[in-house]
């Protein structure tokens, strides 16, 4: 008796062992297999260098906002808006929704396993008991159970993990890409508001000297040294002063209202009166060659990734092609009383493994692999345009440098030149060598002059900004978001 309980123990030893290692081979191979289509990157669809060169200066990828920006006042901003602005904050939250879509797919390569406890009582009267006499019974169990865990021997699962991990990747360049335009934006409205500061003060300026002209003209009519159409031409300069001058105060408010939206929050910004070309940004910018725009430019990062994303897709849709293969089972105990539950011999066991193939689904899988491999070509296409869309935006922003740094130039010299006229002008009219209308013809192109300059100069910083955004820039900096997912092991 003895012997044959001991071959039977080792019979079930032995049996033990073998779904053992039938599992935890099963568990090695699940997932090791992937049929998504290897990841190549797309040739480059620009030129191999911009079509204007600069020498010298830092990349702007390791260049921190910080450092780039010198004003305090834009600093500030800039800060506030990286806490404040509403556009940031939902790029960061949806960050946060791929990454628990993310997990939420990760999940599915792993068993479910659950506790469940079971109990059950009922009495069967006569009528409906083979021995013809009522009976009371009941069944107890508790056990833990894996549902429908599916080995993933084609990788279907894998994938599907993939692409979730690189649309959450995505996601979060797509942040890094809100953050550098947010950054564009607040400096843009910030140096569009210095502006209209200094243009607000040369006309009030202007106003100040033509209404005091004004005055002495209005004298002379008076004592009948000068005519009254003079006294009627200084009052329609003065005129045309104030109407810039309320202008450019509307202007400024809506600019003002719209700097206050991109920051997300009230703050004090007085009106400035330093002259804008002091308040440019430190350091010249290196762009390097387009191919460094691959591994900087935030957007085409993310077209990337949302091209690896739909190759995974394709390995998942055709991994649907291949037999499923699921598991279901549960270990624990099992009794039909409460005090027996827990006893010598109430050990119970399942294993129901399943195997299910499509015969005929009307061409699904088909059609669904044929939609992956359209979505991939398209995430080719757009990644292929946003390489294009970011080669043009850093050669325009290299050009607008280049040709609005010579426009400064000229127009500083044609204001020099329109200064010098506007004096010898007046001094031509008081010595009785010319009209009064030589003299407003010269203030009035001398103003005009100094408000296209002060419009150029803060152009000139616009294209700074835009090269720099274009070019990646703080792309380290930028970095410091929700942190990469680590790719598990098959």
């Amino acid at each position: 008796m003895a012997k044959v309980v001991s071959r039977r123990v080792a019979t079930i030893s032995r049996v033990h062992l073998i779904v053992a290692l039938f599992v935890a081979i099963t568990i090695l191979l699940a997932g090791c297999a992937s049929l998504a289509p290897p990841h190549k990157r797309p040739a480059l669809p620009v030129a191999d260098h911009y079509p204007y060169e600069i020498s010298g200066g830092i990349a702007a990828p390791t260049l921190d906002w910080n450092d780039y920006f010198a004003d305090p006042q834009l600093r500030r901003l800039i800060t506030l808006a990286l806490a404040h602005n509403r556009d940031l904050r939902t790029a960061v939250l949806q960050v946060q929704e791929a990454r628990a879509l993310h997990g939420i797919q990760r999940a599915e390569r792993l068993p479910s396993v659950g506790l469940g406890v079971d109990a059950s009582r009922g009495r069967t009267p006569s009528d409906l008991s083979l021995t013809g006499q009522p009976s009371t019974g009941g069944s107890y169990q508790v056990g833990l159970g894996v549902n429908a865990w599916e080995l993933d021997f084609w990788g279907r699962v894998r994938n599907l993990q993939d692409a979730a991990r690189q649309d959450y990747l995505a996601t979060d360049q797509a942040r890094r890409t809100v953050q550098l335009m947010l950054l564009t934006d607040v400096a843009n409205g910030y140096y569009k508001l210095r502006e209209l500061d200094e243009r607000i003060t040369l006309a009030d300026r202007m106003i100040a000297s033509h209404a005091e002209t004004l005055r002495i003209f209005t004298r002379r009519v008076e004592v009948g040294s000068t005519s009254r159409f003079d006294l009627m031409q200084v009052q329609t300069l003065l005129n045309q002063a104030q109407s810039l001058s309320a202008q450019l105060q509307q202007t400024r408010a809506a600019q003002s209202h719209a700097l206050t939206l991109l920051v997300g929050t009230p703050f004090d910004l007085n009106p400035a009166r330093d002259p804008l070309h002091g308040a440019a940004p430190t350091g010249a910018l290196q762009p390097g060659l387009p191919s460094a725009l691959l591994l900087h430019r935030p957007d085409i990062v993310a077209a990337e990734l949302r091209l690896q994303a739909a190759e995974a897709n394709i390995g998942a849709a055709r991994a649907a092609f291949f037999p499923r293969i699921t598991l279901t089972g549960n270990i624990g105990t099992a009794s039909a009383e409460l005090d027996g539950l827990f006893a010598s011999g109430s050990g119970a066991w399942s294993f129901a493994p399943s195997i299910s193939l499509p015969i005929f689904d009307g061409g699904r899988r088909r059609a669904s692999l044929d939609l992956a491999k359209v979505r991939r070509d398209l995430s080719v296409a757009h990644y292929e345009k946003t390489v294009q869309t970011a080669f043009r935006e850093v050669s325009d922003a290299l050009a607008s440098s280049r040709w609005l740094a010579r426009q400064v130039s000229i127009q500083q010299d044609a204001l020099d030149a329109q200064t010098e006229r506007a004096r010898l002008a007046r001094l031509r009219y008081d010595s009785g060598a010319a009209a009064f209308l030589e003299v407003l013809d010269a203030q009035r192109d001398l103003l005009t002059g100094e408000q296209q300059l002060a419009q150029t100069r803060r152009a000139l910083l616009s294209a700074h900004i835009d090269l720099y955004a274009a070019l990646g820039g703080g792309t380290q900096s930028l970095a410091e978001g929700a942190p990469a997912p680590a790719d598990d092991a098959n």
